[in-house]
């Protein structure tokens, strides 16, 4: 009975909850509703305000108006946003306020424009244009200025502040910025573009802050991260992106692997082994959980074959792993001279040098992932009991859904491999025993550089730093 009474409190509690938060939503609908027709109204009158003036001259002294005109701008361009539950940080704030300017901007000017063609026609109280150019050839001239303040404010406010612009978004913008109905077009990708960026970005932060005592990803053992080839941990480009921090928000200790770019397998693996041993020392843990992307699932494969490590391994998860290597790189080994892949492997190994690396092997990582190569090192390298092994893969929905070059490498990987994430065919990734398979509706889909926030894009259909909280979620539960 008490508990069926509990049962039937928590109801209760969560039907008035919904309902206060039902609300809640409603009235700040609303509040955005009144607070952007209110906006758009104020910023109309200022435009025209010498016409205005004509049609109140009677009732209010023109110092008064003016003034209020003048203080009421300035007000909209420091506060464009007024009504509860503002952005979370100072960079969402600027983004949510840039839009809402630009949204001003475009409703403003359409009530001036349509302002305008009423004067046009006669069927305004003070006059048409053709009967007196001078006045509204001076009333234009001053809403196209105040107009084009409003707009400059909120496009500086959003190109500082956005990050899902991007690049092509921000070229677009200025290309097109002079091209009639192009540039309408363009301004609506952007202001939706940020709209949705501060939307999702300011939901994470109080997604974290409910669950912030939880601590979710406080695993028994910490994270260490490992990277795939080509790409080394630099402290100003994470190579997983957003998704270490969002960890650390969640209880997390990250480490990373600090290997070198591009190795041999058995190369990489001695290093991870050090590396491993390295945290054990300075930290005191017993053991450590590994995500490993890439080819850096193979070299920790190969790292807990060395006598020692195993024993400090928890759980080893790969995400895009060729386990089974790529036959596309046995295609193009086989075609590329070798001159030429001597050539391209000099330059590589030269450049990386300058980075860091101490003895960077371009072509002994290349060839360590093709499919001859892995098939070899599945059979001399065998799981190790005692080790958690899970795997993850996803899906490339097209070519065009991947940034350069992996759009290119996706038509490789298709025609060799199948379906791909634009690099590693979607039977090359299982491994372990458990093995999770993502993919999106849609023509985008998940690739090779999204699981590792390459490009720090927000996904409509995958949160890809969600996804890493959930995994390091769930190997806590299982007492990792």
């Amino acid at each position: 009975m008490l508990k069926s009474g509990k049962k039937r409190v928590s109801a209760k509690v969560r039907k008035r909850t919904t309902e206060r938060t039902t609300k809640t939503i409603m009235k700040n609908k609303c509040l955005k509703l009144l607070n952007f027709l209110l906006y758009t109204f104020v910023l109309f009158f200022l435009c025209n305000i010498f016409a205005f003036n004509r049609i109140v001259k009677e009732g209010i002294p023109q110092i008064f108006l003016y003034l209020l005109g003048a203080l009421s701008y300035i007000w909209i361009h420091i506060f464009p946003l007024f009504f509860p539950l503002r952005p979370k940080t100072v960079r969402l704030k600027v983004c949510a306020d840039g839009c809402w300017l630009l949204i001003l901007f475009l409703s403003s000017t359409g009530l001036s424009l349509t302002f305008f063609l009423l004067g046009c026609l006669g069927l305004l109280p003070m006059g048409t244009p053709l009967s007196e150019p001078k006045f509204w050839l001076v009333n234009s001239l001053l809403a196209v200025l105040l107009e084009a303040l409003v707009f400059w404010n909120g496009m500086i406010r959003v190109y500082s502040s956005s990050v899902q612009l991007g690049i092509r978004i921000r070229v677009a913008g200025i290309v097109c910025g002079m091209i009639p109905v192009a540039h309408l077009i363009v301004l609506g990708i952007i202001i939706r573009t940020a709209v949705k960026e501060a939307a999702f970005e300011n939901e994470k932060i109080l997604q974290n802050e409910c669950r912030c005592g939880q601590q979710i990803c406080a695993t028994k053992y910490p994270v260490l991260m490992v990277h795939g080839v080509f790409f080394r941990d630099f402290h100003y480009f994470n190579y997983w992106g957003r998704i270490p921090k969002e960890l650390e928000k969640n209880g997390a200790r990250i480490f990373y692997g600090n290997h070198q770019s591009a190795a041999a397998i058995a190369d990489s693996g001695r290093e991870l082994a050090g590396r491993i041993l390295q945290i054990i020392r300075e930290t005191g843990c017993e053991k450590v959980n590994i995500i490993a992307h890439s080819k850096g699932g193979l070299d920790v494969r190969a790292a807990l074959q060395l006598p020692g490590i195993a024993e400090h391994v928890a759980s080893l998860t790969t995400v895009s792993t060729p386990h089974r290597g790529c036959e596309f790189a046995d295609y193009l080994l086989t075609k590329i001279p070798s001159r030429q892949q001597a050539g391209i492997a000099k330059a590589y190994n030269a450049a990386l040098r300058k980075l860091g690396d101490p003895d960077p092997d371009f072509l002994g990582a290349v060839k360590d992932l093709t499919a001859s190569a892995c098939l070899e090192f599945n059979q001399r390298t065998p799981d190790i009991p005692g080790v958690l092994y899970q795997s993850i893969g996803t899906k490339l929905n097209k070519a065009a859904g991947g940034r350069f070059p992996l759009s290119f490498t996706y038509v490789l990987a298709k025609h060799f491999d199948g379906a791909n994430d634009g690099l590693v065919g979607q039977k090359s990734f299982p491994w372990g025993s458990d093995y999770r398979f993502l993919t999106v509706k849609g023509t985008r889909g998940i690739s090779h550089g999204d699981m590792i926030d390459l490009n720090r894009e927000n996904l409509p259909e995958f949160d890809v730093r969600e996804f890493y909280v959930q995994l390091v979620a769930d190997l806590k539960k299982k007492g990792f």
